[in-house]
C-alpha cells in the first residue's frame, strides 16, 4: 500500500475514534439525563425521535454540501453544530426546559450528524483510491470500527463515571472534545480524489433535487441496495430505541440507581461490538460473501434482542444483549463496504446520505411508537415487540443474496457455489486465491 495511503487510513482513524469518544461519552446516561430534566419515559423517546426527524430533513440538503464544498466542509461543520447543540442541551436541562424545546434542539442535532454521515466515510474511500489503495474496504472499516469501539469503551466508562458527580458533566466534556477534534481536521483534513465545486445558493434546491434523484438513481432503484435500506430501516430504527432503552430497564432489572453502571453496561456493550468487528477479519479469509456474515449477523441480532425483553433478570438481559452487540459489531462494517462497493465514487455521499435518511425514517416511527409502548406495558415488551420486528430483514436480506452482485463477494473471490460459504455451516468452500484484501497500517 503507498505510504499516504496508509497515512490517510490512519488519520481516518484518528478522527473516527476522537469522534466516537466525544459521541459516546453521553451514550451511557443520555436517557437517564432526559429524565433527570422532568422529561416522562414517552417523551424522552419523543426528544430522540425528533433527532431521527432532524436526520430525515437534513441528509439530502446537507448531502449538497459533501458532494460539492467537499467532504472536509461538512465534517467540519458537523463537529460546529454538534458541539453547540450538546451545550444547548445542558442549558435547557438547567432551565428545567419541557420535551419541545428538548425536541428542538434534537432536530438540530439529527443536522450535525447528516453532515457528518456519508461524508467522513467517501472521503476515506475517494482519499484513499485516489492515492492508489485498490485492496477492499471491509477491513478497513473492520478497523475503524475497532479504533471506534476503543473509543467508546473510554467514553461510556467515563460517562458513567462522571455522570455519578453530575449528568451535565458528560455533556460539558462531549463539547469540549468536539472543538479539539474540529482544530486536529481543520488543520490535517483535505479532500483528496474528490473535485470541489462551488455553487451559488440560488441553486442549492436544484443541486438537492438532483442528490434526491441521485439517491433514488444509484440507491433506491438498485434492487440490492433497495432491500438492504429496507431491512436497515427495520434495524436501525429499533436499534435506536434499545440503545437508549436498555439505561433505565437495566438498572430497574437490577433494581438500583447507580449511573455508573450504566456506564459500565455501555462499555460492555462497546466491547462485544469490537468482538463482532475481530470477527469479520478472522472470517473474511475464508468466507466468500457478504451477505453470509449479514444473514447470520441480522438473525442473532433480532433473537438476542427479543431475549433482553423475555428474561426477567439482569445478567441474562446483559449476556443477551452483548451477543446482539458481537453480531452488530459483525454487520456494520461489512455492510459499509458493500455499500461502498456498489456505489460509483460521484454519488457515494449522496447514496450514504440516502440511506441514513431512510434509516432515520425508520427511526422516528419506531422510537415514537416503542417510547409509547414502553411507557405503557413496559420496557420488555418494547424489546420483544421491536426485535421481532427486525426479524424481516432477515428474507431481505436473503433475496440480495439470490442476487449474485458481485459486490457480495469479498476482495479475490468470485462468483460461484465453490467460493461462497454456505448458509447452512459455515464453511464450505476449499479454496480461494488472494482471500485477504491488502493489509492496511
Amino acid at each position: 500500500m503507498p505510504s499516504e495511503a496508509r497515512l490517510l487510513i490512519r488519520r481516518y482513524y484518528v478522527y473516527a475514534g476522537i469522534y466516537t469518544l466525544a459521541a459516546s461519552i453521553i451514550w451511557g446516561i443520555n436517557t437517564l439525563f432526559l429524565l433527570d430534566a422532568g422529561l416522562s419515559i414517552a417523551e424522552v423517546f419523543f426528544a430522540n425521535s425528533a433527532f431521527s426527524v432532524g436526520t430525515m430533513l437534513f441528509e439530502i440538503p446537507t448531502g449538497v454540501v459533501a458532494d460539492t464544498l467537499g467532504r472536509r466542509i461538512s465534517f467540519l461543520l458537523s463537529l460546529a453544530v454538534l458541539a453547540a447543540t450538546t451545550l444547548l442541551y445542558v442549558w435547557l436541562s438547567s432551565l428545567g426546559a419541557g420535551v419541545v424545546l428538548f425536541s428542538l434542539v434534537s432536530i438540530l442535532m439529527g443536522l450535525g450528524f447528516t453532515f457528518y454521515s456519508g461524508a467522513m466515510e467517501a472521503w476515506l474511500v475517494d482519499g484513499a483510491q485516489g492515492l492508489g489503495f485498490e485492496g477492499g474496504f471491509d477491513q478497513v472499516f473492520s478497523r475503524g470500527q475497532l479504533v471506534s469501539g476503543a473509543a467508546m469503551l473510554t467514553g461510556t466508562v467515563g460517562g458513567g463515571l462522571l455522570g455519578q458527580i453530575d449528568l451535565a458533566i458528560p455533556y460539558l466534556l462531549r463539547g469540549a472534545l468536539l472543538v479539539v477534534l474540529f482544530v486536529l481536521a481543520f488543520r490535517g483534513m483535505h479532500d483528496i480524489g474528490f473535485e470541489r465545486r462551488r455553487v451559488p445558493v440560488r441553486q442549492v434546491p436544484s443541486e438537492a433535487s438532483a442528490i434526491a434523484r441521485n439517491g433514488i438513481r444509484f440507491g433506491w432503484n438498485h434492487r440490492s441496495l433497495r432491500l438492504m435500506m429496507v431491512g436497515t430501516a427495520l434495524q436501525s430504527g429499533f436499534l435506536f430505541w434499545g440503545w437508549y432503552a436498555w439505561q433505565p430497564y437495566f438498572l430497574e432489572l437490577l433494581e438500583d440507581d447507580a449511573v455508573w453502571v450504566a456506564g459500565v453496561v455501555a462499555a460492555l456493550l462497546s466491547v462485544s461490538m469490537m468482538v463482532g468487528n475481530s470477527i469479520v477479519e478472522v472470517v473474511t479469509r475464508w468466507c466468500g460473501r457478504r451477505t453470509t456474515l449479514l444473514l447470520w449477523a441480522g438473525g442473532i441480532f433480532s433473537l438476542g434482542m427479543i431475549g433482553v425483553g423475555v428474561v426477567d433478570a439482569f445478567l441474562p438481559a446483559l449476556l443477551l444483549l452483548l451477543l446482539a452487540g458481537i453480531a452488530l459489531g459483525v454487520q456494520m462494517p461489512v455492510r459499509q463496504a458493500y455499500v461502498h462497493e456498489i456505489v460509483p465514487t460521484e454519488q457515494r455521499a449522496t447514496v450514504v446520505s440516502f440511506d441514513s435518511m431512510i434509516s432515520g425514517g425508520g427511526g422516528v416511527v419506531a422510537q415514537a411508537s416503542l417510547g409509547e409502548l414502553a411507557e405503557r406495558r413496559g420496557y420488555s415488551a418494547g424489546y420483544i415487540i421491536g426485535g421481532a420486528a427486525t426479524l424481516i430483514a432477515v428474507p431481505l436480506l436473503w433475496l440480495v443474496r439470490r442476487h449474485q452482485d458481485s459486490e457480495d463477494f469479498f476482495e479475490g473471490t468470485h462468483a460461484g457455489p465453490e467460493s461462497a460459504c454456505a448458509i447452512e455451516g459455515l464453511p464450505s468452500i476449499a479454496s480461494v486465491d488472494s482471500q485477504v484484501p491488502a493489509e492496511v497500517g
